[in-house]
């Protein structure tokens, strides 16, 4: 295959096509990238600051424009989309202000007679693979810490939001970045892994699944390199007796159904002290019920299709095996017209009676769809929320910090959120346990996956 078809959700129509790049084109960039970066890395860091709030401007400038081409790729309500670029100038933002911070040297105490400090090098090419579903934000965690930290960058985006790579790029040359600094190119999945391989890439920084993440650590080992991998999970909310109802009905309804499921840190279980439980479905249902599943150009649609059938039919396959082991449907499809199977447009969904054993409980859904369970307690809760194969964000729902923290220990994630889920700080690590993957990505630790130290030990 030497075209690319980003083929739309909306409604099936090819979008946009471009050619793929072969060996003659990654050879070309890597040349390019290898030269820029030698002259790059000795760019004062200040300029280089300079020039990511630059291209943040340039890019938050457009964004009505690129929310549209969010919409029509991959399918996100217009209402929502433009949020993605606000998403990404707070944390591209974020990480030009800490940069200077750090990326300096450490000084250790003084010693008579000695000069000793460590300084953080840059690691040369990072190759950026990047997914459709937040294509945007999940991009940025790795390009702009990256080009801070005096890297070049090549981007490979989904082939489904091909756009998102061009007009990063776009954005970053407006701003005055060097030529070959920051790249992308479109590849199939040989020619990504022949990238993979070759001698100039140094880092790389991979979002996806977690099948796809373990031939990545296949194709690459032994050549020693950073890899970083972002692979989903299976994220839950706990509800604690105490905790404030409705801002957690409203924080995990949101959490579980925006941009329709499809986030590697969505809400997919919810575990419900018993007392509060009845209540918390209620609630919870008659929210999801205000859901309008539509066209995601239609500016009154609230849920957007999935990003293609095949994905929304696994979701189905997942609720429908749950009700034949015992769990019970809340919501009906009639009211959306659209929910048909063998389409990418699914109706929302929440269950009860759910077990743990239930594929619904234990395998990404990235849909839709929410199972809810009882829970007589803390220790019960906490057993239920680590019995899973991921471990990316775990969201407790309680008046009590000291009770949350003592949970939070336990918990087997890389964040634990207090009455809020979903959400990206980016002056907090962003890293995954269990086959949710590993390494970092954001906060100054961020930039320790980006840089290689090295120390001077100097007898003077």
């Amino acid at each position: 295959m030497h075209h690319l078809r980003c083929i739309s959700p909306v409604d099936n129509s090819v979008y946009l096509e471009r050619a793929l790049a072969g060996e003659a084109e990654i050879r070309v960039a890597l040349d390019r990238a290898a030269s820029a970066q030698r002259a790059w890395r000795l760019t004062p860091l200040i300029e280089r600051i300079a020039i990511v709030h630059r291209a943040v401007e340039f890019f938050a400038e457009r964004k009505d424009r690129l929310a549209e081409e969010i919409c029509w790729m991959m399918g996100r309500p217009i209402r929502f989309a433009p949020g993605e670029i606000d998403g990404f100038a707070e944390r591209a933002s974020a990480m030009a202000d800490i940069a200077e911070e750090a990326l300096a040297d450490i000084q250790l105490s003084a010693k008579p007679g000695f000069s000793r400090f460590i300084r953080r090098e840059p690691l040369g090419i990072s190759l950026v693979i990047a997914p459709w579903n937040y294509p945007y934000l999940t991009a940025v965690n790795a390009v702009v810490p990256s080009i801070l930290a005096g890297n070049a960058v090549i981007l490979k985006h989904s082939a489904q939001t091909p756009l998102c790579a061009e007009r990063m790029v776009e954005a970053f040359r407006e701003a005055g970045l060097p030529y070959g600094v920051f790249q992308f190119l479109h590849l199939n999945h040989a020619y990504t892994q022949r990238l993979a391989c070759a001698e100039e890439i140094q880092h790389i920084a991979f979002t996806g699944s977690v099948e796809a993440g373990a031939n990545l650590e296949r194709t690459v080992a032994g050549r020693f390199i950073q890899v970083g991998l972002e692979l989903g999970g299976k994220d839950p909310a706990y509800v604690r007796e105490d905790a404030d109802l409705q801002l957690a009905v409203e924080a995990i309804v949101d959490g579980a159904f925006f941009n329709s499921g499809q986030s590697c840190c969505g809400i997919e279980r919810v575990y419900v002290q018993e007392k509060l439980f009845d209540e918390f479905v209620e609630r919870a249902v008659a929210l999801v019920g205000k859901y309008q599943l539509g066209r995601p150009d239609d500016p009154d649609t609230t849920l957007g299709p999935l990003v293609r059938a095949e994905a929304a039919d696994r979701v189905r396959v997942q609720i429908d095996e749950a009700v034949a082991e015992g769990a019970k449907t809340h919501l009906s499809t009639s009211d959306s017209p659209l929910d048909k199977r063998g389409t990418q447009y699914l109706a929302p969904q929440l269950l009860t009676g759910v077990r743990q054993k239930m594929r619904l409980m234990r395998e990404e859904s990235f849909g839709p769809v929410l199972g809810v369970q009882k829970v007589h307690d803390d220790g019960e809760a906490l057993e239920f929320m680590n019995n899973s194969q991921f471990g990316l964000t775990a969201a407790i729902f309680s008046q009590d910090e000291e009770v949350a923290l003592a949970i939070g220990d336990h918990l087997q994630v890389g964040t634990v959120f207090l009455n809020r889920c979903d959400y990206l700080d980016p002056e907090l690590a962003w890293t995954g346990v269990k086959r949710s993957g590993r390494g970092c990505t954001l906060s100054r630790i961020g930039f320790e996956q980006l840089t290689r130290p090295k120390s001077f030990h100097f007898k003077i």
